[in-house]
């Protein structure tokens, strides 16, 4: 029987496969692929855009205005979705695919699915060097796209038509699979997008995918059920796999029916709700110190789904040197961190497992009444630092404001720099899933880009809620042209803006290990003869959304109100003091390179002190 055949571009069959796959979500079957960002260029227009200009109804194209800044906003997509949805980003051949690497490495770092098509160079190599093209002089095969290797999970040039029926559906497995889970990049020769080829009609059929969910090795839960039992001082830090799981229900019932307190890492913030009684608050160098304290003192400690990176263990010198870890992560990488006896596994599942073992085990009354105590010191510290009119303008006191005022659903975004930090410490959750403090890979302009990706996901399932943003003067900067997306899109958001005089979060690391200021603040930099502050309010409306600048918490909060009752995006402006708004508890210790030698007095004894508080450093073990 001859095998039914369809004539199509490569680029053409690449968008038709892409529109057949779907994923059950709660019963309801959606495209795994929600659309795209793109910028288009001679890389991209011709072949690839000529394919999603048939499709524009099935994959919406959201028209980019910074290749990096798409990249941010597919992160944040996928982030809202859990990882059950991704976004694609296509950019020309040369820079507009190199302007992508940086995106790239934060959907890596974050464990984040994002399809990258992008441009690359001419497989015939007739009209070689083409305009952008990045010659090798020895090797005419490696170019700018080889660049992605290292921040992606899944790599591929398409050299010919027939490759991609193994090639998409591999890169739709890596994104989709819990322990390998990230981005994938498809490299697309200029005139390979155009060749045709007698595609299998059968390749297009829909195709409804599910999420794997690992069941733990039994032996492995036997190990961590001993462990367990012997605690007396058990503690869980729950992770933002615990979300991707969809295990908060899950965590919230072990850690209820076994008597353990919690603590959250960054990513992990909003898995419980701030008034639940085990929820004793954020760990490590932006945490509290009511999580830390108890960090300090456990002797078995459970951590789920989260890959303890050195914001959350202190540079792991949060932890007492005879402390033992369980990890239950589907990534085994992640699962064997300083010699925990691993759970690798969904976490759902494992919990599950671990809690049907552990029958009849609860954590010490006491232990969790200390617990307690430190989270109720904790809490009166944080209303003390968020109350309006303590100090100067501050980033606590607009996060005060901000979560006395939103609606419990309203999605919550920070990264990079200083307002994660104050975010992570000072923010009460509302709601189970709400936060996103982007720390996995820091990046300045993931504020504005992210909060764009973030509202085109919540606005297909839940519409009426807000998408704030917290972003500082120095991000803004960085990157502030998905204000003008948000409103050529009409994906409401609100911007607020925190205006501290320049890099104020890394002047106060300067200052902290001895240094004067310089180069950070702009008052501080010896190539800037007249500083002067950018009017952020005409430069938001000049992009077309309704903007204000304010003077205090008191009118920031009607602000936030207007901006509650607009319809369109909405940036609030508030200069806040760069040395005397910070939160000065909560933190734990954190390396960072300091001078062995000097000729300064203070920089020598900074290095001293920081040097002391590496006592307690775990040696991998």
């Amino acid at each position: 029987m001859t095998q039914e055949t369809i004539r199509l571009t490569t680029a053409q069959a690449i968008i038709r496969w892409l529109t057949n796959q779907y994923i059950e979500i709660d019963g309801e079957e959606l495209r795994v692929c929600g659309g795209g960002f793109g910028i288009f260029g001679h890389g991209n227009v011709t072949c690839l855009g000529e394919a999603l200009n048939q499709v524009h109804d099935e994959l919406p194209l959201y028209r980019g205005q910074n290749e990096q800044s798409m990249g941010f906003a597919a992160a944040a997509y996928t982030k809202q979705w859990l990882r059950q949805r991704f976004m694609f980003c296509t950019a020309s051949a040369g820079p507009g695919t190199s302007n992508l690497v940086t995106s790239a490495a934060l959907a890596h770092a974050n464990r984040l699915p994002m399809l990258l098509l992008c441009g690359d160079q001419f497989l015939t190599r007739l009209p070689d060097p083409v305009l952008q093209q990045m010659e090798n002089f020895n090797d005419p095969t490696f170019g700018v796209n080889d660049a992605f290797k290292p921040v992606v999970r899944y790599w591929d040039r398409i050299c010919h038509p027939a490759q991609i029926l193994q090639s998409l559906p591999n890169a739709l497995a890596t994104m989709l699979d819990p322990a390998d889970c990230g981005p994938a990049f498809l490299g697309l020769p200029q005139d390979v997008q155009g060749w045709t080829y007698d595609y299998p009609a059968k390749f297009f059929a829909k195709k409804v995918h599910r999420i794997r969910r690992q069941t733990p090795d039994a032996a492995e839960i036997a190990d961590a059920v001993a462990l367990l039992k012997s605690a007396e001082r058990p503690m869980i830090i729950a992770g933002g796999g615990v979300q991707y799981s969809r295990a908060v229900a899950q965590l919230t019932a072990f850690a209820e029916t076994h008597n353990i307190p919690v603590v959250e890492t960054i990513a992990g913030r909003a898995n419980l709700l701030d008034s639940h009684d085990l929820n004793i608050g954020p760990i490590g160098v932006t945490g509290s110190d009511s999580a830390n304290a108890i960090a300090a003192k456990a002797d078995v400690i459970l951590a789920i789904g989260t890959r303890l990176q050195d914001f959350t263990t202190g540079s792991w010198t949060a932890f007492d040197q005879n402390a033992r870890f369980v990890a239950i992560n589907a990534a085994r990488h992640d699962a064997g961190k300083h010699m925990s006896l691993p759970i690798v596994g969904d976490a759902k599942l494992s919990l599950t497992a671990l809690s049907t073992a552990l029958a009849g085990y609860t954590g010490p009354q006491i232990w969790v009444e200390t617990a307690c105590s430190e989270r109720k010191k904790w809490n009166a510290y944080v209303a003390k630092n968020v109350k309006p009119g303590n100090r100067p303008n501050s980033y606590a006191q607009a996060i005060g404001v901000v979560n006395d005022l939103c609606d419990p659903r309203d999605r919550v975004i920070a990264a990079a720099g200083g307002l994660p930090a104050e975010v992570t410490a000072n923010w009460r959750t509302l709601d189970i899933g709400t936060v996103d403090v982007e720390f996995g890979f820091s990046c300045m302009g993931y504020e504005l880009a992210g909060a764009w990706g973030a509202r085109i996901a919540q606005a297909e399932r839940e519409p009426d809620q807000d998408t704030i943003t917290f972003c500082g003067d120095g991000s803004y900067m960085l990157m502030n042209s998905d204000i003008y997306s948000s409103v050529l899109s009409q994906k409401k958001m609100i911007v607020l803006v925190l205006d501290n005089g320049g890099f104020a979060v890394i002047n106060k690391l300067q200052n902290n290990t001895g240094n004067d200021s310089f180069n950070n603040l702009l008052a501080d930099c010896p190539t800037i003869p007249k500083p002067f502050g950018v009017d952020f309010v005409a430069h938001a409306a000049s992009m077309g959304a309704t903007s204000e600048k304010v003077a205090n918490p008191a009118e920031f909060a009607e602000a936030f109100k207007r901006a509650k009752a607009s319809d369109t995006t909405y940036v609030i402006v508030m200069d806040v003091d760069p040395y005397e708004g910070w939160t000065t508890e909560g933190h734990t210790w954190w390396e960072v390179g300091t001078p062995h030698i000097t000729t300064s007095d203070t920089v020598r004894q900074a290095h001293t002190d920081w040097e002391s508080g590496r006592t307690n450093q775990r040696k991998g073990v």
